[in-house]
């Protein structure tokens, strides 16, 4: 299946749970924190609140998955102004911290399903620690996608984060000079 089959078969159960962990008490979220980066199996008093947030259509096999993104969504602030994880982290990167941000990205990029909730934890700690917000809606239907043999999500995020950007486009004198002289 291709990214875009993948996203139109989203159901609106993806933003529905983002929505509902939006709506939790500051208790709830705390209790959520405190799990960040564990199981389902590993979780320690936050079942209930999970299972009450988790729309019933989904599958068992992704209860893990929405797991880990309810633990990690009190860590950091909800925006949809970047597309990506990957743009997420290219705005927090800086000149002082280019290098071992470059790191983490590469490790979170190869990461596999045992690494992968540690390496999603410390990026959103990172973004968090920089003031940078976090799509939401979008890292769960990626890490929902994480495993899609084409790597997908992992090449978007590599695209959005590593991808050089370039100036606008300067017209060379010749060019003004021409553009002047026929009155545009």
């Amino acid at each position: 299946m291709s990214e875009p089959q993948a996203r139109e078969r989203s159901d609106g159960r993806e933003d529905e749970f983002i929505e509902a962990l939006g709506r939790l008490d500051t208790g709830a979220r705390a209790r959520l924190k405190r799990n960040a980066g564990l199981t389902l199996a590993e979780a320690r008093d936050v079942l209930g609140i999970f299972y009450r947030l988790l729309p019933y259509t989904v599958p068992r096999v992704q209860h893990d998955d929405y797991f880990l993104v309810a633990t990690l969504y009190p860590l950091a602030a909800w925006s949809g102004r970047h597309r990506d994880l990957g743009a997420t982290l290219r705005a927090a990167r800086s000149d002082t911290n280019a290098k071992g941000i470059d790191r983490r990205v590469e490790a979170l990029l190869d990461a596999e399903d045992e690494q992968l909730r540690f390496r999603l934890r410390q990026a959103i700690r990172f973004a968090q620690s920089n003031r940078v917000t976090v799509n939401w809606p979008q890292v769960l239907h990626d890490v929902l996608r994480w495993n899609h043999p084409a790597r997908f999500v992992q090449q978007r995020w590599a695209e959005s984060y590593f991808a050089v950007t370039l100036p606008p486009r300067r017209e060379s004198g010749r060019a003004r000079a021409a553009a002047a002289s026929s009155g545009q």
